[in-house]
C-alpha cells in the first residue's frame, strides 16, 4: 500500500502531548526507603490508586514507580473516549455476565459520575465533555446490530435515540453511515491533561512520584513486597501493580493479556463550514460498529482524530518503539477516512502515532492479588481504560485492604480470563480470529470459529 503525501509531514507523537505544558521530571528512586504503598505504573490506573488511597489513608506514605514519565504509555495515547461503562459496554455485560448485568451497568454509570466529581473536586481540567456518543452503522447488519443494542439500553433504562435519514445528517452526514444510534450520558477528555492533573493532584497530596524508575523484580518479604529497581529497593508494606501492556511482573498474568498496536491519525484545525459540511455540530464522539471499527472525536480546537480499525499484534508479543509507527495503517486511516469525509480531501493531517493496548481474552479488565494479599494488579482493559481505570484503582484498594466489597463480589473480576496460547499457536490464531472478524464485517454472517470463540469466553475486535 503506498505512503500517502497528506501524512508524511505529520508529528509523530500524540497530539495531546501539544497541550500540556513540559512537565520536569520527578526524580529518580536512588536511596533505599520504606513505604505503606507502592503503586506501580504511572499511567491512569497508577495515579488513580495513588490519589484515591491518599483519601483512605491520609498519613501514609505512598509512593509511585513509573519506568518511563507518566503518561508515556497508553493512558497518553488513547482518543479520550470516556465511558459509562466497566464492562466494554451494555452489550458486552448482558452477554458474559448475564446474572449480574444490571449490578455492572449501574456500577459503570457511578464511576463515571464519580470521575467527573473528582475532577472537579481536584481542579483537574481534563477537557471533561460529557456531549454523548454516536454510534453509526455502514451496512444492514449493523444497522440491526444496532437496534438490538437499543434494546439491551432499555432494559437498564438508558436512554438512546435510533437516528436515521435526516435525524442522522442533523447529528453526522456521511455517505458510508446509513444509522445511527446516539447515547446522551458518554464522555470525552484530553488524555495528557488527565495525567497531568492526576499527577499534579498526587504530587499536592504529598504523594512521592519517582519516573525513570522501572521496577525489575518483586519479592515477597514478612513484611510485604520488596521492589526491585535500578538504583534502588523499595519495601512496602502493601503494592499495587497498574502496568497494563507492559511485561508482567508475575510469572501467572503472562499469558493473561497481549499487546495490540491500535493506531491514529488527527487532522488540522477544521473550519466552521468544513464542520458543517459533514453535519458534525456538536461536540459528541463518534464510533462505527463493525468488529474493525473506527473510533473518531473532536478535539477542542476542533481537530478530527480518526483512529482504530486495524489491530496489529507481532509475534512474541513485541513491543519495540519501532512499531508504534505504521505507515501501512495510517495510509489504511487515511483511505477509510475519504470514504467517510469525502468533501475533507484536501484536509492535512498533522500528526499520527501508535500505541498498545493491552487485551485480555474477555475484551474487559480482571484484578487479583499475590504474595498473600498483600499486592493486588489490574490489567486487561482492551482498550476500554480511560473511566475504568479509575474504578479498577478502587478495586485494588480493596482488594489490598481485605474488604468484601461490591466491587470485589463482581465475578467479572473474580473469574481469570481465558490465557492466550502460546507461540506460534498465538500469532495462527489471532490472525485467523482477525480474518473471521473481517468477513463478517463483509458479509454480516458470524462464522463457526467466532461462535466456539463467543462459547467459551473469548473475544476479540479492533
Amino acid at each position: 500500500m503506498p505512503t500517502s503525501t497528506r501524512f508524511d509531514n505529520a508529528i509523530r507523537t500524540p497530539f495531546w502531548q501539544e497541550t500540556v505544558p513540559p512537565q520536569v521530571a520527578c526524580p529518580a528512586l536512588s536511596a533505599e526507603t520504606t513505604c505503606d504503598l507502592a503503586v506501580i505504573g504511572g499511567g491512569f490506573t497508577g495515579l488513580w490508586c495513588a490519589l484515591k488511597a491518599r483519601e483512605r489513608y491520609p498519613d501514609a506514605r505512598i509512593v509511585v514507580l513509573e519506568a518511563s514519565l507518566c503518561g508515556n504509555a497508553a493512558s497518553g495515547r488513547n482518543g479520550g473516549f470516556c465511558a459509562p461503562s466497566i464492562s466494554h459496554g451494555v452489550s458486552n455485560a448482558v452477554s458474559r455476565w448475564p446474572k449480574e448485568a444490571t449490578t455492572l451497568v449501574r456500577l459503570g454509570m457511578s464511576n463515571l459520575d464519580g470521575l467527573e466529581e473528582d475532577l472537579e473536586h481536584y481542579g483537574i481540567d481534563a477537557e471533561f465533555e460529557r456531549r454523548g456518543k454516536l454510534n453509526v452503522a455502514a451496512t444492514p447488519w449493523q444497522a440491526a446490530g444496532l437496534t438490538s443494542m437499543q434494546a439491551a439500553y432499555a432494559r437498564f433504562g438508558i436512554e438512546t435515540t435510533l437516528l436515521e435519514g435526516e435525524a442522522l445528517q442533523e447529528r453526522f452526514d456521511s455517505p458510508k453511515y446509513v444509522t445511527g444510534l446516539f447515547e446522551p450520558n458518554y464522555a470525552v477528555v484530553n488524555p495528557g491533561k488527565l495525567v497531568a492533573g492526576l499527577r499534579q493532584a498526587c504530587l499536592a497530596q504529598g504523594i512521592d512520584i519517582h519516573e525513570h524508575t522501572p521496577v525489575t523484580a518483586l519479592e515477597q518479604t514478612p513484611q510485604g513486597v520488596r521492589l526491585t529497581t535500578p538504583e534502588a529497593s523499595l519495601h512496602a508494606s502493601r503494592t499495587a501493580m497498574a502496568t497494563n501492556a507492559a511485561v508482567p511482573l508475575l510469572k501467572r498474568l503472562k499469558m493473561a493479556v497481549i499487546p495490540i498496536f491500535d493506531y491514529t491519525l488527527v487532522t488540522e484545525p477544521l473550519s466552521d463550514s468544513q464542520l458543517s459540511a459533514i453535519g458534525w455540530q456538536g461536540r459528541h464522539g463518534i464510533a462505527d460498529t463493525g468488529n474493525q471499527f473506527h473510533y473518531f472525536r473532536k478535539t477542542a480546537d476542533n481537530r478530527i482524530l480518526w483512529g482504530g480499525f486495524d489491530a496489529i499484534y507481532h509475534y512474541g508479543s513485541r513491543q519495540d518503539a519501532a512499531l508504534l509507527h505504521r505507515p501501512e495503517s495510517y495510509a489504511r486511516l487515511e483511505s477509510n477516512f475519504n470514504d467517510a469525509f469525502p468533501c475533507l480531501e484536501n484536509v492535512e493531517f498533522t500528526h499520527a502515532w501508535g500505541g498498545v493496548i493491552d487485551t485480555s481474552a474477555r475484551t474487559t479488565f480482571f484484578a487479583g492479588t499475590a504474595s498473600k494479599g498483600r499486592l493486588a494488579y489490574a490489567m486487561g482493559f482492551t482498550g476500554q481504560g480511560v473511566s475504568a481505570s479509575r474504578f479498577a484503582a478502587l478495586t485494588m484498594l480493596d482488594l489490598l485492604d481485605g474488604e468484601q466489597t461490591e466491587r470485589t463480589r463482581l465475578g467479572m473480576l473474580r473469574r481469570f480470563p481465558v490465557p492466550f496460547p502460546p507461540e506460534p499457536i498465538r500469532t495462527g490464531a489471532v490472525r485467523l480470529a482477525q480474518r473471521h472478524l473481517a468477513l463478517e464485517d463483509r458479509t454480516g454472517h458470524r462464522s463457526l470459529y467466532l461462535r466456539v470463540l463467543d462459547r467459551v469466553g473469548v473475544g476479540f475486535g479492533s
